[in-house]
């Protein structure tokens, strides 16, 4: 299968930068798949599954959050406020700040508050339904 190159990059660090056979992430718009070859584009990402296959390896999974990509002349670039291996997340701490979320979202000091407690509700909801997913946990 042909190989294309992929930057993604998180936050604060890289999360995996080389070849790529292809990589289906969550939009707006849906889900987006990915393949040497394709068409110049630029999409929002949204919380959910990130789906990506290494040359010659298995399909690989992460738990990304909202951010961008961008296709441009055969590379790849993902940037995204946080993304996590399966592996990585530690359900327990995701169920206390998604009750947390859900107590400030009651609290409903500001719509701005509100906002960023939904927002971190969708998040932690998404990193528990990936680690459900991948590891059964």
């Amino acid at each position: 299968m042909k190989t294309f190159e992929i930057h993604i990059l998180e936050a604060d660090s890289p999360f995996y930068e080389g070849p790529c056979e292809m990589i289906i992430v969550p939009t707006t718009d849906g889900l987006v798949g990915i393949m040497a070859g394709r068409s110049n584009m630029i999409c929002a990402l949204s919380p959910g599954e990130m789906t990506y296959r290494l040359p010659g390896g298995e399909n690989q999974y992460a738990a990304i959050s909202n951010g961008l990509v961008k296709v441009e002349d055969g590379e790849v670039l993902i940037l995204a406020e946080s993304i996590e291996r399966p592996e990585e997340i530690d359900a327990n701490r995701a169920k206390r700040e998604a009750d947390e979320a859900r107590e400030a979202m009651l609290q409903q000091r500001s719509i701005r508050e509100f906002k960023m407690a939904e927002l971190e509700l969708a998040r932690t909801a998404n990193r528990l339904r990936v680690k459900r997913h991948i590891t059964g946990q």
